[in-house]
């Protein structure tokens, strides 16, 4: 039923954006002598917001098709290279990359945003890197048939993907993935599978949601998973080919991120709509673009999802040394090879601050030279992964870290 009023509420909507476009352009028209008065460009502008707020969206595209190094713009050329039910990997190579350029693995978060959110992020990587990501499927485009998608799948995804792009390959996890990346990770080096990652980054990951709690990790916890599975699980309408399947819907998981920071996003709309009305399009496209993003948003598995409220923000299963794949205990202390960097941002109000660096005590096995933490100073959530910050202070770090750890894990492959 919940599903089904939001499919209601959506094409009401959608109906309301179209009328409000084409008002906001009418107004705008030098024709018009509406757009002349005092009232016209206001109208037109709030017309305008409204229009973009209200508007149905699908899944973006990545659309790189240049970067910029050293002063020339390379072509970039994007292609699906394994392709699963619930998520597709895909690779993005620059023209003019070395052969011996690393090969990195970023595993997007599967947490109601497409793959896309981390444009930034695969852009600037670009630059130094043949860099792969997992594209994740929205759980309302896969058919009943295809079976159920968990924790357990998500890892054997991470590791089907590593081993498609073979030995000495990079991993970076953002936010959410960090727990199934680390566990992907340890299996693997217990397995001293061949193509176990060269090293792993984790950014903004809730390996430890004890340390520094914040706003999110206090929702877990409040209520007991019997809440979750009664009030946040819905059913796919008869009108995606998902029909039938349980899922955590995306607009609800964009209802809850919006409602932590509603006072922000009002205010950035606000600014949006003086911008228009001052003629300053340039900035009103920047929020635009941001929004475009945010709110496009995809569904999780029901099973999936409830499986890490429980594990991850519950009961804590990682640091307490009780995470499970498959029945079998995932022993963090067995990564041997793999290096690991942790990254937080300072200001980071999803996953606080020592949450991922928390990984780093946990991986007793893994030599200390073979550990790095690096706070980024000033940076929220969304900063450590894009933006200037990202691109001036994180990425560096993160270049250097997987150069001095390239050139040791070249012979890997005949090691195992």
């Amino acid at each position: 039923m919940l599903y089904h009023m939001h499919e209601m509420q959506r094409s009401w909507l959608a109906s309301a954006s179209a009328w409000a476009s084409i008002s906001s352009e009418m107004l705008s028209n030098p024709v018009m002598p509406m757009g002349y008065l005092g009232l016209g460009p206001m109208a037109a502008s709030a017309l305008e917001v409204f229009a973009h707020a209200a508007a149905t969206r699908g899944k973006p595209e990545f659309g790189i098709e240049t970067v910029e190094v050293d002063g020339e713009h390379d072509a970039v050329v994007e292609s699906i290279v394994v392709t699963k039910p619930f998520g597709d990997l895909l690779r993005f190579r620059r023209k003019g990359l070395p052969k011996n350029a690393p090969k990195l693995l970023i595993v997007a978060p599967m947490s109601g945003h497409y793959a896309t959110l981390l444009r930034g992020t695969v852009e600037r990587m670009i630059e130094s890197a043949e860099v792969y990501i997992t594209d994740w499927a929205d759980a309302r485009t896969v058919p009943v048939s295809d079976g159920n998608f968990d924790l357990d799948d998500y890892i054997d995804y991470i590791i089907e993907f590593l081993d498609h792009i073979g030995p000495g390959t990079h991993m970076m996890a953002v936010c959410q993935p960090s727990v199934p990346a680390l566990a992907a990770t340890a299996l693997m080096n217990i397995d001293k599978h061949p193509s176990r990652p060269a090293t792993l980054t984790m950014m903004g990951g809730p390996i430890d949601t004890r340390e520094s709690p914040t706003t999110v990790n206090d929702m877990a916890m409040d209520r007991p998973i019997e809440w979750f599975r009664g009030n946040v699980i819905a059913t796919v309408p008869l009108s995606y080919k998902g029909s039938g399947r349980k899922v955590y819907p995306g607009f609800l998981q964009l209802a809850s991120f919006m409602s932590m920071n509603l006072g922000a996003h009002m205010q950035s709309h606000y600014e949006m709509f003086k911008h228009l009305t001052a003629g300053d399009t340039e900035s009103a496209d920047q929020t635009k673009d941001f929004y475009e993003e945010y709110r496009s948003v995809c569904d999780m598995t029901a099973e999936f999802y409830l499986q890490t409220v429980e594990e991850v923000f519950q009961k804590h299963s990682i640091p307490n040394g009780t995470f499970e794949h498959k029945g079998k205990v995932v022993d963090l202390g067995k990564i041997t090879d793999t290096a690991i960097l942790c990254i937080e941002g300072e200001r980071d109000d999803i996953s606080g601050v020592g949450q991922t660096k928390a990984a780093l005590k946990l991986a007793k096995g893994l030599p200390e030279k073979k550990k790095r933490y690096y706070l980024a100073e000033g940076a929220g959530h969304y900063g450590i992964f894009n933006g200037s910050k990202w691109r001036d202070k994180v990425a560096p770090e993160v270049e250097k870290f997987m150069s001095e750890h390239t050139a040791k894990k070249a012979n890997l492959k005949a090691v195992a």
